[in-house]
């Protein structure tokens, strides 16, 4: 793309986990960035100086007039938002308030002030409980829990808005984010987080002393929930070739899976874990997570058609690795702090 096609991108809860991977990718591709975060699990650290900052709200229609205005804003690659398949069964309102309603509000005024394109952080929880293979977009969407359906309405809106209005959009349907920057630049830093491969190299900087596997029982060859696990910063490229094609092809909107296109159980990560740090991880078994399906994995051609898009980290031992000197980075910044 010609560098003069390069609009300024709105990145939401761009001090987020993903996020902020995304905010990297853009500036290194030459992207102009802005970044709008209320900082409830994100780090103002984890945005570059260099990059307009806006602590605040994606519902405070003020705020996002001032920044679309003052920054010229043509696209906006959206992060904001609760990721907890649990919290979201416990506490719906607070995922449709944040995912869906908060979204509207993002969506409305994006289209006031005339914002072209417009990317969508999905999940492969809409697909619901589907057969144990790899998905593809064409799927029937049945989300079994809250965080699922709120994504799921909000991937509606979008296409309304883009039947009715001059602006595209791209929805990016993420299966398991895991890893960190291999530059060490950004990672997984929210305290509580629930990521198996996070929680896995918690327990061997010694911060957890043990990983609890939900359920054992699941109808797969072990028994253990198998997932499709895909590297954060490959994701974060993803989102950058997505606004490519969107740009290249206003009169189009996109619907891509972002994975691999293959699964580990549980077992089978923890057991890539151990081998790559040298320590065998204490395992307790506990109860299903409510909302937790058996598998999901994706067929991610659609992406590999559509744009240029090549993931560079799918190795799990690498995504294991780079987790894992993220939170000795973080271990050692917080200890310093």
């Amino acid at each position: 793309m010609d560098d003069s096609a390069k609009v300024p991108v709105l990145v939401t809860g761009g001090a987020g986990y993903i996020g902020s991977h995304a905010v990297l990718a853009l500036r290194d591709a030459g992207w102009p960035v802005a970044v709008i975060d209320n900082l409830s699990t994100g780090f103002r650290w984890a945005v570059p100086d260099d990059v307009p900052f806006f602590e605040g709200d994606i519902a405070d229609t003020a705020l996002l007039a001032r920044i679309f205005t003052e920054h010229n804003i043509g696209a906006i690659m959206h992060f904001a938002g609760s990721i907890v398949v649990p919290e979201s069964v416990a506490d719906p309102l607070k995922y449709y308030d944040n995912n869906t309603s908060r979204s509207r509000t993002l969506i409305q005024a994006a289209v006031e002030h005339g914002v072209p394109h417009f990317i969508f952080s999905s999940t492969a929880t809409v697909y619901g409980e589907p057969e144990i293979k790899p998905l593809t977009e064409d799927d029937p969407l049945q989300p079994v829990n809250p965080y699922g359906m709120s994504k799921l309405m909000t991937e509606r809106i979008l296409a309304d808005i883009s039947r009715a209005h001059a602006m595209n959009h791209c929805v990016l349907r993420y299966f398991n984010v895991c890893g960190a920057d291999p530059a060490a630049r950004s990672g997984q830093s929210t305290a509580g987080a629930t990521h198996l491969i996070k929680v896995a190299v918690e327990t061997v900087t010694g911060k957890r002393d043990h990983v609890a596997i939900f359920g054992c029982d699941y109808p797969t060859p072990d028994g253990t929930g198998i997932r499709d696990y895909i590297h954060v910063s490959d994701l974060a490229s993803a989102h950058v070739h997505a606004l490519s094609a969107l740009i290249d092809r206003p009169e189009r909107s996109l619907t891509m899976n972002v994975g691999y296109g293959r699964g580990f159980s549980v077992l089978e990560v923890l057991d890539a874990v151990d081998s790559a740090t040298g320590t065998t991880i204490v395992r307790k078994q506990e109860p299903r997570r409510p909302g937790d399906v058996p598998a999901l994995i994706s067929n991610p051609a659609r992406i590999h058609e559509v744009t240029d898009w090549q993931p560079v980290h799918d190795d799990l031992e690498t995504i294991v690795c780079h987790a894992l000197a993220w939170e000795r980075k973080l271990h050692d910044m917080r200890r310093n702090s």
